[in-house]
């Protein structure tokens, strides 16, 4: 079994993980490198506190000491407008300080917000189809029904 927390973006902090429970569900986005037959657990799930990210220096701590083997970035860091501006200083943080692999993404990205966010110079800047992998390569189709 794998254990997993998710930090999501404070700009969605109410957000209920509708789309990344149904991703993890469905192994697809972020969670597409487990496969179906594997179990993962969910062992925390929390917000990064807000800009400039205050929550990203204790929850991870919090999440390791609850078993958590890697943490995931929610898809809203990516796509939310702007897309975060922390994103690799969160990663970086959370590997080195808390030797935890970080994942940028759960669910997959909505198709109309992939569309409009491709257009934006911030997106090639932070080079989003590096850092977001898993999410880049996910079917189109199952982006649209994301939507």
């Amino acid at each position: 079994m794998t254990k997993i927390g998710i930090i999501i973006c404070g700009r969605y902090q109410d957000c209920g993980g509708g789309k990344c429970f149904r991703a993890l569900r469905e192994r697809v986005g972020g969670f597409s490198r487990y496969s179906k037959d594997e179990s993962v657990e969910v062992v925390g799930y929390s917000y990064c506190g807000g800009c400039p990210g205050g929550n990203i220096e204790y929850v991870p701590e919090e999440m390791k000491k609850n078993g958590a083997e890697v943490i995931h970035l929610a898809t809203g860091f990516v796509v939310g407008y702007p897309p975060c501006p922390y994103i690799d200083h969160f990663k970086e943080f959370i590997e080195s300080h808390y030797d935890l692999p970080v994942v940028v993404g759960t669910h997959p990205i909505p198709l109309k917000y992939l569309k409009a966010h491709k257009q934006l110079s911030v997106w090639e800047e932070m080079n989003m189809a590096e850092l977001a992998g898993d999410l880049m390569t996910e079917d189109t189709s199952i982006m649209e029904d994301y939507n």
